[in-house]
């Protein structure tokens, strides 16, 4: 058989575990549900899924396989030996143990272990069968067999369910493959007792631990222990009475020993109820002990020196019952320290693993461990730990990778040495041949091409910068499975590189931050206490740079308080070199045009709105400004955008930037760009001619003088400036009122806090102004003459200009978005608007002189008008064909008390906000086809509203406190209205509702004003309306008939019966298909009913009035229906009294599914002749009469009594009560 040679190098290891089984046995059931255990845990799992083996010789490549793995789960079941293939395999496994000290675990499948070891049962019958064949083999097969009987495994039989065996091998495995952190080594007389506990406090504490709990007695430690042993960080040794009785643990301890002797093994040792002395000096039961092992082993002495050299060790002495502390207070120092000293350990290595890095770090190790190929690109600016992120991944898999390599600083290299020779290191690396060589520009041989196709590899490509050098390391080459990693600090690299995955490596936040620069200044997790403040200072300066806290960490260690404030002051005016000269990489990899824009955002716009600093550049420098911003310094990490749309930028590269700029000549007059308090005053103080000065910056509270007179004259010298921003000022910039400002033509950016002078200079051009900001100027006006040449203007924000009177001819303007004049107290007139059409935002809050707005009709675009304190405002114009707004609020506008009809129909108006309480004379608001979410309660507050239009609002999720005095509710089609609400209900009984003496009352709406829309019916209408939920629906029913109760009170009350046309009626409708027992106590399953008329019992005459309930399956689109009702009252020994009612719905929408209707009418009103009965049959019909009447699947009825009670004669008025009384069988008397 071809087997691996024992001389042969070891193989990279690809699996963690190789699983042999018998596939007739266990493939369908056992096997399959432990491969999944396996693999949920994370491990790579080698299954033969084809069962490759035939016969009996092991192809190579199973046997590769196993060389691959760092362990062997062997299923041993019934009928194992009976199959060539798998004795083939376990005699490959046991000689890799053998040679290699590969970890072998057998599971014997319900199988007794003296057939495995004796070759008994079906095991015999197999081999005698094999035997009988002449295979040569066999007896290869019958040591193997045997040798594996021998090994500690794990039995799985009836006895419990499989899924605890599987959990059972699941513990062994891992504790087989892990890196364990602590090695435990216990006597038997404390294994179930306080062993027992402090395994548990340490695994809970999610310390790793390794424990032998099946310990077998041997005189010489087994290579397993002995590895467990190496691979754990420090041991606990819990000495005992009967410790040194067990030689095993002797042969631990002496291992343990051995390793703190020659690798510096940390060893905590606990003395359980026994004298440190008598383990120092092998006294007590210890010397009994050691006496017994005497005779013919040669290991006592190594033991007892062991034993001594432990008794010299500082640990815990638990005495027992002598002991004033219990058990558990130990446990919990012991875990403790232990948990102190595995921090330490962790901490001397953070050069490696970095902190804050964990969770990025465990998503890129989910990708490395799927199995198909791919590369994994890791973008950030310089600094941010990209490397180390990779280095960190790298170390933990590359073992699991037949090839690998890790090339740092790529491009220099290649710049340095040439691609092909960079190339030809990585292929030697992966091909392992000395003499290698490849001079072609690309991988072109078919040889190597093949070679590389066979090999599983790991690499990583750190600081790419051009994409062909991921394509020129012949990266599509690789074998299946392979991993590349590569970081660059331009994402669009990493796009045209054919990355399948960018991951974007954040900076540390503070407390990571702290933490990782507490690693490097002070060796420790957390900085030492009188270090606190000034070591949050250093953290807030690297702004979550790894590279900065490192160096500043490093330079700090073992520093004096006095050095420590000293470096701080040092890096306000000078910034680290070093990692300068590492950002800066990434500038000098930029063209001209983009650095120059770099520059200019660092020196004047970070933290300004990427668009308005956009179309700044794209002035100055063309339409590459864009481009430059959004895609190349941005993907190349030297800017970022917030989600507010905020340029940002780290802020050691905008001291990079400066740095830059400060290295043109040295006086300031002749430099493009200048911040610098002291320069900036002192070029405007020289008043001398400039033309390299292209931007002026300047914080005026940093100048250093009381204050700064600045001559109207002082920007004629300078003919090239483009960027004047002059911020956060007191007011030290001082020049006389009467003064106009001489500004350059070439200006495209103004920002001047408290703008001294009263306007802009008459001779200056604003054609290439794009951003005007004069937050508190001075000015009375901008420019006096018309412009027409303002295509540029894009913002002009003049919050708090208390003198400005009047804005300037704005018609040329076409592109401006913004014009934001709060708080301009006495703005009193605007200029004509109807031009802008790019006009976003308009921002007139607090103009208190500002009377009217003018017309917007051609500003399509506005999504936002503010018309906050307009206290002299007392009209809005026609707003319903601004599509695009989405902000409307006018609270404090006391003087639109007039303004009667509000239109937001079809517009992106997502929220009528509590402002539109203040419009208190609005009748009519329509907000139809809108994307409002909600209505604000204080719409209660609009006591004249008798129009509220919210069909086809498909956002609406709600309203609440609705008046329910509206004679027009529309809230069709709105399908995810779910909770509907009407304000107190008691208005229906108040004296509000009284009549004047023409009567009207005045405030009414119910009254018959001519400007009532639709005066002769009140509609409620929520049709198709689907997720009303069950409390809404009893809302709307119950004002539904609190509407109908004061229709028919009002009705009642006249002498003389209106034309059917002018008749009172009520139309509600809603999803649904039941009617409320509370309601209508009276009801049907089909069209018609009857019911009993409850007998007068007061004195005067009333009148009865009838509220109907019907549902029905109205398909019908578009159409004209009548709902028609033929009732008859009747009463023993007289003539029955017969009508036919109809109320007509013009132009009804298809209705999907069931809807409940509440409908009246006034001529279901009359006059009670002591009726006793009446009966009722109801009919849905298209007006067209061609087609069926609609079926009529319920009906309700409910009975009002209405008593008319006179006032005194003095007043000679009638006096109408809406208390509501239950009448005979559930009907409701009204007096």
């Amino acid at each position: 058989m071809a087997r691996a040679s024992s001389s042969a190098p070891p193989r990279p290891m690809n699996h963690h575990v190789f699983l042999s089984f018998r596939g007739e046995d266990t493939r369908l059931n056992f096997t399959p549900h432990l491969l999944k255990a396996l693999e949920a845990k994370g491990m790579s799992v080698f299954f033969d899924e084809k069962k490759l083996k035939k016969g009996e010789e092991l192809l190579p490549a199973l046997s590769q396989e196993i060389a691959a793995s760092k362990l062997s789960l062997i299923v041993l079941s019934k009928d194992y030996a009976s199959s060539k293939s798998c004795l083939a395999e376990l005699s490959e496994i046991m000689d890799r143990k053998r040679t290699h000290g590969q970890i072998v675990l057998p599971i014997f499948y319900h199988v007794n272990l003296s057939d495995v070891q004796n070759i008994d049962g079906s095991f015999k019958i197999s081999f005698d069968d094999h035997e009988s064949k002449g295979l040569d083999q066999v007896q290869q097969w019958k040591a193997a067999f045997e040798q594996v009987g021998t090994l500690e495994g794990i039995h799985v039989k009836l006895d419990r369910p499989e899924t605890e065996h599987i959990e059972n091998i699941l513990e062994h495995v891992i504790q087989m493959l892990v890196k364990h952190q602590v090695f435990l080594s216990s006597g038997a007389d404390t294994l179930p007792r306080f062993t027992s506990h402090l395994l548990k406090a340490l695994r809970d504490k999610g310390i790793n631990v390794f424990l032998d709990e099946e310990r077998k007695e041997m005189e010489q430690l087994s290579p397993d222990l002995s590895q467990a042993i190496a691979a754990s960080n420090l041991s606990i040794v819990v000495l005992s009475e009967d410790y040194a009785s067990s030689k095993t643990c002797l042969a631990e301890l002496c291992d343990i020993m051995n390793r703190k002797n020659t690798h510096g093994h940390i060893v905590l040792p606990i003395f359980y109820q026994v004298d440190p002395s008598h383990v120092r000096h092998l006294g007590g039961s210890f010397k009994a002990s050691f006496g017994d092992h005497e005779s013919g082993l040669d290991q006592v002495q190594q033991w007892k020196k062991a034993f001594a050299e432990i008794g010299k060790l500082k640990g815990w002495h638990i005495e027992g019952c002598k002991s004033d502390r219990d058990e558990t207070e130990y446990i919990e120092d012991i875990v403790n320290n232990v948990n102190t000293k595995l921090k330490n350990i962790t901490y001397r290595r953070a050069s490696k693993e970095l902190v804050g890095i964990e969770k990025q770090k465990e998503r890129i190790s989910d990708m490395i461990k799927q199995k198909d190929s791919r590369i994994i690109g890791l973008w950030g600016m310089a600094g941010i730990g990209k490397t180390t992120l990779a280095e960190a991944v790298y170390n933990e898999f590359f073992l699991s990778f037949e090839g690998r390599c890790f090339l740092q600083n790529v491009s220099e290299k290649i710049k340095k040495r040439g691609m092909e020779s960079f190339r030809n290191e990585l292929l030697f690396e992966l091909i392992n041949e000395k003499d290698f060589r490849l001079d072609t520009p690309s991988i072109g041989s078919r040889f190597i091409q093949e070679r590389l196709k066979n090999k599983r590899v790991i690499v990583v490509l750190d600081d790419v910068n051009d994409p062909e050098q991921i394509d020129d390391m012949g990266v599509k080459h690789f074998g299946d499975g392979s991993k590349i990693i590569v970081t660059s600090t331009d994402r669009q690299v990493l796009h045209n590189g054919d990355v399948d995955q960018i991951l974007e490596v954040k900076k540390l936040n503070e407390k990571d931050s702290l933490q990782l620069f507490s690693t490097f200044a002070f060796k420790r997790l957390n900085p030492a206490a009188d270090f606190q403040d000034l070591s949050n200072k250093f953290v807030r300066y690297a702004k979550g740079s790894p590279l900065a806290l490192k160096v500043l960490g490093s330079q700090l260690y073992k520093k004096s308080k006095h050095d420590w404030k000293s470096e701080l002051d040092r890096l306000n005016e000078f910034p680290l070199s070093k990692i300068s000269q590492i950002l800066k990489r990434s500038f000098d990899g930029l063209g001209d045009l983009e650095k120059n824009i770099f520059l200019d955002i660092a020196i004047f716009f970070k933290g300004e709105l990427r668009e308005d600093v956009e179309a700044i550049l794209s002035s100055r420098y063309n339409k590459g400004a864009v481009c430059a911003i959004s895609s190349n310094l941005v993907d190349k990490c030297l800017l970022d955008i917030a989600p507010s749309g905020h340029i940002s930028m780290h802020d050691m590269l905008e001291e990079m930037a400066k740095e830059i700029v400060l290295q043109e000549p040295k006086s300031p007059g002749k430099r493009r760009r200048l911040w610098s308090p002291n320069d900036v005053v002192q070029v405007l103080r020289n008043n001398k001619r400039s033309g390299s000065i292209e931007g002026i910056k300047l914080d005026i509270s940093q100048i250093e003088v009381d204050d700064l007179q600045v001559l109207p004259t002082v920007f004629e010298n300078m003919p090239n400036l483009r960027y004047i921003h002059f911020c956060e000022g007191e007011e030290k910039l001082l020049a006389n009122e009467v003064d106009i400002a001489s500004l350059p033509n070439e200006l495209r950016y103004l920002k001047w806090d408290k703008y001294p002078f009263k306007s802009l200079s008459s001779s200056f051009n604003p054609k290439n102004l794009v951003v005007l900001i004069l937050h508190n100027g001075n000015m009375e006006q901008l420019w006096n003459d018309d412009h027409e040449g303002l295509v540029n203007l894009k913002k002009i924000d003049l919050l708090f200009c208390k003198n400005l009177r009047k804005m300037p001819n704005l018609s040329g303007a076409i592109n401006l978005k913004i014009l934001d004049c709060r708080s301009c107290k006495r703005l009193d007139e605007l200029p004509c608007l109807d031009h802008l059409e790019s006009l976003e935002r308009l921002d007139l809050s607090g103009c208190k002189n500002l009377s009217k707005i003018p017309n917007l009709l051609g500003a399509n675009n506005l999504k936002i008008l503010d018309c906050r304190s307009c206290k002299s405002l007392d009209e809005l114009p026609c707003l319903n064909h601004l599509t695009s707004l989405k902000t409307l609020r006018f609270e404090g506008c006391s003087n639109l008390k007039k303004f009667s009809e509000l239109d937001l129909s079809n517009t992106e108006i997502e929220e009528i906000s509590d402002s539109i309480e203040h419009l208190v004379g609005l009748r009519k608001l329509r907000l139809r086809n809108s994307k409002v979410k909600n209505v604000s309660s204080n719409i209660k507050e609009l006591k004249s509203l008798n129009t509220l239009d919210l069909g086809y609002c498909k956002s609406l999720e709600s309203f609440s406190e609705l008046p329910p005095y509206l004679w027009c509710l529309d809230a069709s089609e709105c399908t995810l209205l779910e909770k509907v609400s009407f304000s107190d209900h008691n208005l229906y009984r108040s004296n509000a509702f009284c009549d004047g003496d023409d009567g009207h009352h005045k405030e009414n709406v119910f009254c018959d004003t001519d400007d009532a829309p639709h005066k002769e019916t009140v509609f409620m209408l929520f049709s198709n309306c689907k997720s009303l939920n069950p409390d809404s629906i009893k809302n709307i029913e119950t004002t539904a008939m609190l509407q109908i109760q004061s229709l028919a009170q009002r009705c009642a009350r006249r002498e003389k019966r209106r034309e059917s046309c002018l008749q009172k009626k009520l139309f509600c409708c809603f999803t649904g298909n039941v009617i409320s027992a509370n309601d209508f106590v009276d009801q049907s399953v089909n069209s018609s009913l009857n019911l009993e008329i409850s007998r007068n019992e007061c004195s005067g005459s009333r009148a009865l009035a009838f509220a109907i309930c019907l549902v029905a399956n109205l398909t019908c689109g578009n159409r004209d229906l009548a709902f028609i009702c033929k009732y008859q009252l009747r009463v023993t020994g007289k003539e029955q009294f017969r009508k036919e009612c109809r109320l007509d719905f013009r132009k009804c929408q298809s209705l999907a599914g069931d809807h409940v209707f509440i409908l009246f009418s006034e001529d279901m009103i009359i006059i009670d002749d002591d009726y006793e009965k009446a009966s009722f049959e109801f009919y849905i019909k298209y007006d067209s009469g061609e087609e069926d009447d609609i079926q009529v699947q319920k009906c309700g009825v409910q009975v009002l009594y209405i008593e008319k009670v006179h006032a005194d004669s003095a007043t000679n008025k009638r006096r109408f009560c809406y208390d509501i009384e239950e009448g005979g069988r559930g009907s409701k008397r009204l007096k």
